[in-house]
C-alpha cells in the first residue's frame, strides 16, 4: 500500500467547506472547462500549470472526490510540509519532494500510487510562475509515468491530463476571476517503455505543447476580460 493516504474524516470536512463556502465566496467567478476529460478509473497524473498557492485548492475543486469520486495524491515541495500545514497536507494525500533533486523514495512512492490505479497531482513546471507563459517542464514527470506504465500491476494505461489554471490577477485576492481548462489526456501507452530516456523526453515535450495550447486559450480569455474591464472603467470615468 502507498504511504500517501487521505484521511476520510478530514476530507469529508474539507471538501464541502472548500467547494461550497471558501472558493465560491472568495473568487468573483470560477469557471471550469473540460472536466469530462478527467478519467474516472485507472492511473492518472494531473499536470497543472502553477500560478498561485490557491492551485492546491483549485485542483481538488476541479478533479477531487466531490467531482470525480476519486481522492487525489500530491507531490508537494518539502518546504511546504512543515508544522500544522504539513500535518494537514500529509492527511490530504500529500507527500514531499525536493523539486531540484527528487529522492528515489519520492519517485518510488509516485510509481506506487499510479500502480494502484490512483490519481496523482504533479506540477510539472516545479515552481510558481505568476501570469507567465508555460515554463520548461521538469523531466521527472515523464520518467515516473513510464516507470509506472511498465509495472505489471497496472491494468489500465497511465494517463496524463494537462490542466491550465489562469487567474485574472497575478496575486489572487477577493473577487479575482479564475479559469481552469482541462485538456485531453495523453496516453502513456503510446510511448515505448523500453526506451525510457527518449520516450520520457518526447512525452514531456508533448505535455508541454498541450499546456501551451491551453495557455493560448486562456490568454485569449484574459484579453477579452481586460477589454471588458477597460470599457467598464472608461464608462465609469465618462459617467462621472
Amino acid at each position: 500500500m502507498t504511504n500517501a493516504k487521505v484521511s476520510p474524516w478530514l476530507s469529508c470536512l474539507v471538501y464541502p467547506l472548500g467547494c461550497y463556502l471558501l472558493l465560491p465566496s472568495y473568487f468573483g467567478k470560477l469557471e471550469i472547462a473540460g472536466r469530462e476529460n478527467i478519467p474516472r478509473i485507472g492511473p492518472v497524473i494531473l499536470a497543472p500549470t502553477h500560478r498561485s498557492r490557491w492551485d492546491a485548492l483549485i485542483i481538488p475543486y476541479t478533479a477531487g472526490r466531490w467531482q470525480t469520486g476519486r481522492d487525489l495524491r500530491y507531490l508537494v515541495s518539502e518546504n511546504e510540509m512543515r508544522g500544522l500545514q504539513g500535518w494537514f497536507i500529509s492527511r490530504m494525500g500529500g507527500f514531499p519532494v525536493d523539486p531540484q533533486h527528487p529522492a528515489l523514495s519520492t519517485i518510488r512512492e509516485s510509481i506506487k500510487v499510479l500502480s494502484q490505479g490512483e490519481m496523482l497531482v504533479i506540477f510539472p513546471e516545479g515552481d510558481i510562475y505568476r501570469q507567465q507563459p508555460v515554463q520548461p517542464l521538469k523531466g521527472g514527470i515523464g520518467r515516473i509515468a513510464l516507470k509506472a506504465q511498465s509495472q505489471r500491476e497496472v491494468k489500465e494505461s497511465v494517463k496524463i491530463v494537462p490542466i491550465s489554471i489562469h487567474y485574472s490577477q497575478a496575486y489572487p485576492n477577493w473577487g479575482t476571476k479564475v479559469k481552469v481548462k482541462v485538456g485531453c489526456p495523453l496516453d502513456v501507452a503510446d510511448y515505448p517503455v523500453d526506451t525510457v530516456k527518449t520516450s520520457a523526453q518526447r512525452l514531456t515535450e508533448d505535455l508541454e505543447g498541450a499546456l501551451k495550447d491551453l495557455y493560448e486559450m486562456d490568454n485569449k480569455w484574459e484579453k477579452q476580460f481586460s477589454c471588458k474591464t477597460s470599457w467598464h472603467q472608461e464608462r465609469l470615468t465618462t459617467h462621472h
